[in-house]
């Protein structure tokens, strides 16, 4: 069975809670250069699979077990995450543009040279290295060498740092200032002390 008769049958098995189809089981299958444009591939098992160059862009990988993956130079533009299992993939110069990471875990993932540019990284998991996240009550924070995102606010290290109690206040409230009243001297001193390491992200539009 080719990849797009698996997609088929994974739409067929979503469509009817199980009772159709077969969910896409990809353990370790070569998906090297594969064009998933927009594919949908839901709570997917993409254990191990080599996803090397493969084309994801705007793919649906809610839930998905990426666990290991190896997801080198991969085009995850605008790829949908939300909880996918990213433990130990190689995402290295990955395209995560605008890709949705909320809730997703990325503990041992490989970012280097990865582009996160505008990715949504609302509750996701660090990698404890590119990657960082920091448990707080009321909102969960996650940040990178230049960005931290707080809720559903992301934004640049040195803006929140300047930002005025009106600029919080505009975000969510009184709630939004409170937390940000007792947090921002402790984050500060929690990133002045663990920062985040850069991916090394250089934009090269020569390159194939």
């Amino acid at each position: 069975m080719d990849i797009n008769q698996i997609i088929e049958q994974h739409a067929l098995w979503l469509d009817s809670d199980g009772e159709e189809g077969a969910r896409a089981s990809l353990y370790g299958a070569n998906l090297t250069r594969a064009n998933l444009t927009r594919a949908n591939l839901t709570r997917a098992n993409l254990t191990r699979a080599n996803l090397t160059r493969a084309n994801l862009y705007g793919a649906n990988l809610y839930g998905a077990n990426l666990t290991r993956a190896n997801l080198t130079r991969a085009n995850l533009y605008g790829a949908n995450l939300t909880r996918a299992s990213l433990y130990g993939a190689n995402l290295t110069r990955a395209n995560l543009t605008r890709a949705n990471l909320y809730g997703a875990n990325l503990y041992g993932a490989n970012l280097y040279g990865a582009n996160l540019t505008h990715a949504n990284l609302y509750g996701a998991s660090g990698n404890l290295n590119h990657l960082k996240s920091v448990f707080c009550d009321t909102y969960p924070v996650t940040y990178t060498a230049e960005v931290m995102q707080i809720g559903c606010q992301r934004h640049k290290l040195e803006d929140w740092w300047n930002f005025d109690d009106k600029r919080i206040l505009e975000m969510d409230g009184k709630q939004a200032l409170k937390f940000w009243r007792i947090w921002k001297p402790i984050l500060q001193q929690i990133i002045a002390t663990s920062p985040a390491t850069a991916t090394g992200y250089v934009e090269n539009t020569n390159e194939n």
